[in-house]
C-alpha cells in the first residue's frame, strides 16, 4: 500500500460510530464530502478514516492538504504531488494525473476545500470519469455541488459523553483533572455552552491551567446569553461557540503572544521555531521574545509543536489573520515573510555545491509551501525579486520533481520583468531545463537561445556555461552526442563561471563521451567527477558520475562493477528525492543484474523502476544508447527464467511501495 501524510492533529477521541459509517460508505460511494462547520473534527473524522484503510480496501490512500493554496493555480500539482507523482509530461497536469491513477483503487482526500469549491469540484469530477476505481474524499465547510457528491454532515460531539470525554482527556494533558460533584456540572455546563465543538474544547480544556473551571462556566454563561439576545448577528451557534472559545484563548494572551499568534498566520507549510523566530520578531518581538511568546501560544494550545515543527489549525489562523488586519500589519509580515523565503533560497542555492546540498534539498521541500507564498507575493509587490527567487529555485524543483510550479512561477516572472539581464537570463534557462526534462527539445533550444543573448550583453560567464549545459543536455537526449561535446568543452574552455554550472558541463562531457564510445576519456572524467562531487560533500553530480561508471562496466561486460555503481547512483538520488533519477538508476541496476544472471532480481529491479517512471509520468527515458541495452538485459532474463516467472516477479515489484522496494534493493 503506497504511504500518505495525515493532518497533524492531536489524540482521536469519540466518533467510533461515524468513523464506520463513513469507512462502509466509502465502500459504496466514489465521491464523499465530509461539510461542516471550522473546529468541528472534519479533518481528523477523515484522518482516522483513511488510516484505517488498509490494501485490501485501496492501493494507495493520498492526502492533499489544500489550505496552503491561496488560489486554483497550483490545485492539479498539489494533488499530484500528494498522489506520488512528480510529473514531467508535457501534456495538461489534469491528464497526467488521471493516467498516473488509471484504473487503480485508490483514496484521494482533499482536505481544506472551502476556498476553492468550483476547482476542486471541476478536478473530482473530472478525476471520477476518468478513473473507474477512485474514490474522492473531501473535507469543507460548504457542499461542493456536484451530482455525484455524497454529503455526510459532521456535527459536534454528543456533550454528554464524547464531548466530555474529550474535555476531561485534554485538561488532564494540562494536569487538571476534577474529582468533585461541582467540578463535574461545571464542566458539563462547559460541554454543553461549547455544542460540543471539538476545537473549542480543546482551546477550553487549556485555558484551565490560567482560569478555573467554575469560572469558566460561568463566563461562558454570560458570554454566550449575550450573544443569544434578541437581534444578535453572531450566527450560527457552534460558529459563535468557536468564536467565542478562541476569543477568550486570544484574551488570556499576554500582548506579545497576541502578536505573535497575528503574525504566525502569514505561514503557509509547518515551520520550524528558527522560522517563526526570524520572519516574527520585530517591533516589541525581540528573538527572546518570540520564542517566550511561543512556549505560552504552545501552552495555551493555540500553536502545535511537533517533530520540531509548528502547526496552526485553520481557524486559529484565520483568528489570526483577521487580528494582524487589525494591528495593519498584514502587508508588512508579508513582506518580512517573502524577504525570508527569498533568502532561504538564495542560501540554498549558494550550498548547492557542497555538503549543504542534502539538507539544503530536504529544507525546500519542507517550506515548498511558504515558498510558493512568497512567491505569490512577490509577484504582487516587487516583480525583481520574484524573478530572483524563482531562478533560484528553478534548478532545484526541476531535480526534485516540482516541474509544473517551476514552470509556473517561472513564466509568471518572465512575463512581469523584461531586459537582458542575468536574472531574465536565468529565468530563461530553467524554464529550458524543465522543458527539456518534459520532452519538449524545440522549446528548451528556443530558451537556451534567449539565455544566451541575456548572458552575453550582460558578459555572465556562470550563465553562459549554464547555456551550455542546457544545449549539450537537450543534444544528448536528441541522439546528438558529437555536438553535446562540442558545446560542453566550449564551454568549459571559456572559464570564469561558478562552479555548479562547471560540473554540470563536465557532466555533459562525460555522457557525451560514453555515447560516443571513448571510453578511456570518459571514465577519466567520471572518476574525476566522482572524486569532486565526493570531495565537496555533493551528491547530484556524483549520482550521475557513478551512473556514467556504470554504463562503461556493462559496456565493457564488468556487470558485477555496473550493478555497485547503479547502487551508488541510487543511494544519492535518493537522498535529494530525485525520482527520475531512482528511475534510471533502477533500469541500470536490472540491466547489470541480468547480465549477473540474477533475472528474477532483474525483473524486481525494473518493475520498481517502472513504477518510478510512471510518477514521473513518461515512459522509460535517458539518453538513446540506454534503450538498447534495457532490450537485451530483458530479453536475456525472461530466457532465462521464462516469461511466466519473469512477469510475475516484475507485476510482484509494481505492487509494492516502491521506496520499500528501493530500501531492499539497496540493503545489498
Amino acid at each position: 500500500m503506497e504511504t500518505w501524510m495525515p493532518p497533524e492533529s492531536g489524540p482521536f477521541v469519540g466518533r467510533a460510530e461515524e468513523v464506520e459509517e463513513l469507512a462502509s460508505l466509502l465502500g459504496e460511494r466514489r465521491f464523499v464530502t465530509l461539510v461542516g462547520t471550522g473546529g468541528i473534527g472534519k479533518s481528523r473524522l477523515a484522518s482516522r478514516v483513511a488510516e484505517g484503510c488498509g490494501p485490501e480496501a485501496f492501493a494507495g490512500v493520498h492526502w492533499a492538504p489544500l489550505w496552503s493554496l491561496a488560489n486554483d493555480s497550483l490545485l492539479v500539482p498539489l494533488v499530484a504531488d500528494a498522489c506520488g507523482l512528480s510529473d514531467h509530461s508535457p501534456g495538461e497536469p489534469v491528464d497526467t494525473l488521471a493516467e498516473w491513477i488509471g484504473v487503480r483503487r485508490v483514496l484521494l482526500v482533499l482536505d481544506s476545500c472551502e476556498h476553492l469549491v468550483t476547482a476542486c469540484a471541476a478536478l473530482a469530477s473530472d478525476l471520477l470519469a476518468r478513473c473507474p476505481r477512485l474514490v474522492v474524499l473531501a473535507t469543507s465547510r460548504e457542499p461542493l455541488g456536484t451530482d455525484a457528491e455524497f454529503l455526510f454532515p459532521v456535527g459536534p460531539l454528543p456533550v454528554d459523553s464524547e464531548a466530555m470525554e474529550l474535555f476531561a482527556e485534554r485538561a488532564g494533558a494540562v494536569g487538571v483533572r476534577w474529582t468533585r460533584p461541582e467540578d463535574f456540572v461545571a464542566a458539563a455546563e462547559v460541554c454543553h455552552r461549547l455544542e460540543g465543538v471539538p476545537l473549542a474544547l480543546e482551546l477550553a480544556a487549556a485555558q484551565l491551567r490560567e482560569r478555573p473551571l467554575s469560572a469558566m462556566a460561568r463566563l461562558l454563561r454570560s458570554r454566550l446569553s449575550l450573544a443569544e439576545a434578541p437581534g444578535s448577528r453572531i450566527q450560527p451557534s457552534r460558529h459563535r461557540a468557536l468564536r467565542t472559545t478562541i476569543g477568550w484563548s486570544h484574551e488570556l494572551c499576554e500582548p506579545h503572544e497576541r502578536l505573535l499568534w497575528a503574525r504566525l498566520s502569514v505561514f503557509r507549510s509547518a515551520v520550524t521555531v528558527d522560522d517563526a523566530v526570524r520572519v516574527c520578531r520585530g517591533g516589541p518581538l525581540t528573538e527572546a521574545a518570540v520564542e517566550r511568546a511561543l512556549e505560552g501560544l504552545v501552552r495555551k494550545s493555540v500553536v502545535t509543536l511537533r517533530g520540531g515543527r509548528l502547526h496552526l489549525f485553520d481557524s486559529v489562523r484565520e483568528y489570526g489573520a483577521l487580528w494582524l488586519a487589525e494591528l495593519g500589519e498584514t502587508r508588512t509580515t508579508a513582506d518580512r515573510h517573502a524577504r525570508y523565503f527569498h533568502e532561504v533560497a538564495l542560501a540554498a542555492e549558494d550550498s548547492w555545491w557542497g555538503p549543504g546540498q542534502v539538507a539544503s534539498s530536504a529544507r525546500l521541500t519542507a517550506c515548498h509551501g511558504d515558498l510558493c507564498a512568497a512567491l505569490e507575493h512577490l509577484l504582487a509587490t516587487d516583480p525583481a525579486s520574484a524573478a530572483e527567487l524563482a531562478g533560484a529555485l528553478g534548478f532545484f524543483w526541476a531535480c526534485s520533481g516540482h516541474l509544473r510550479e517551476a514552470a509556473h512561477y517561472l513564466e509568471e516572472c518572465a512575463r512581469s520583468v523584461s531586459g537582458p539581464g542575468a536574472v531574465v537570463g536565468k529565468l530563461a534557462w530553467g524554464l529550458g531545463v524543465v522543458r527539456c526534462l518534459r520532452g519538449e527539445y524545440d522549446t528548451a533550444a528556443e530558451l537556451a537561445d534567449r539565455a544566451e543573448e541575456c548572458a552575453v550583453r550582460v558578459r555572465d560567464a556562470t550563465l553562459l556555461a549554464d547555456v551550455g549545459y542546457l544545449r549539450g543536455l537537450v543534444m544528448l537526449l536528441r541522439g546528438d552526442p558529437p555536438g553535446a561535446l562540442a558545446v560542453a568543452e566550449r564551454a568549459l574552455t571559456d572559464g570564469g563561471a561558478a562552479m555548479p554550472a562547471v560540473v554540470r558541463c563536465r557532466l555533459v562531457r562525460v555522457f557525451a563521451l560514453t555515447a560516443s564510445g571513448l571510453l578511456e576519456e570518459a571514465r577519466a572524467g567520471a572518476e574525476e567527477l566522482r572524486l569532486d562531487s565526493a570531495s565537496a560533500g555533493e551528491q547530484w553530480t556524483r549520482s550521475y558520475a557513478e551512473y556514467q561508471l556504470a554504463v562503461m562496466a556493462l559496456r565493457e561486460r564488468r556487470p558485477a562493477d555496473a550493478a555497485g555503481h547503479a547502487r551508488a547512483m541510487l543511494r544519492g538520488k535518493r537522498l535529494i528525492g530525485d525520482v527520475f533519477g531512482l528511475g534510471l538508476g533502477l533500469d541500470l541496476l536490472a540491466v547489470a543484474l541480468s547480465a549477473l544472471a540474477r533475472s528474477e532480481e532483474a525483473a524486481s529491479a525494473y518493475g520498481t523502476g517502472q513504477v518510478f517512471w510512471q510518477m514521473v509520468g513518461h515512459p522509460q527515458r535517458g539518453t538513446p544508447e540506454l534503450q538498447p541495452l534495457r532490450r537485451s538485459a530483458e530479453l536475456a532474463a525472461r530466457k532465462r527464467i521464462g516469461d511466466s516467472a519473469y512477469d510475475h516477479a516484475y507485476r510482484l515489484a509494481t505492487l509494492t511501495d516502491p521506496f520499500a522496494a528501493l530500501r531492499t534493493i539497496l540493503a545489498e
